[in-house]
């Protein structure tokens, strides 16, 4: 691994960490005022834009207002969102595991899948040098 790639992870941690932070203090703020579903949908949405604006401008170092990266990035974000419902819903219950067991595994398997999405696809050089 070269030393850039090894600063792309840990500036990828970084904001990984700082986003998740992030979720975490809007939820609990906006939990008093908002129905659950609505303090988890806004904290989720504000989180998830945070993340594209960290990931693209600090992690991947590429320009924002591109609109095939942004689908790609929602995708990427569907393909999160499936995964932990998958590993909560289904591959957790049939092991087994505890609830918080489930959530654990989503909390590695997650940061692995995106990191491996935003380098070979959302944020490809390919496209970038075009």
């Amino acid at each position: 691994m070269t030393r850039d790639g090894g600063m792309q992870i840990l500036r990828f941690g970084v904001v990984g960490v700082v986003v998740a932070a992030l979720y975490v203090l809007l939820y609990l703020l906006l939990q008093p005022v908002l129905s659950q579903p609505a303090a988890n949908a806004l904290a989720f949405l504000i989180a998830v834009g945070v993340q594209y604006l960290g990931q693209t401008l600090f992690t991947f170092r590429r320009p924002l207002a591109v609109s095939a990266q942004i689908g790609r990035f929602t995708a990427m974000i569907g393909a999160g969102l499936l995964m932990s419902a998958l590993i909560t819903g289904w591959i957790g219950p049939q092991l087994g595991w505890p609830h918080w067991m489930s959530a654990a595994m989503v909390t590695v398997v997650l940061p692995v899948q995106n990191y491996v999405f935003m380098k070979l696809w959302v944020y490809s050089d390919r496209e970038a040098a075009a």
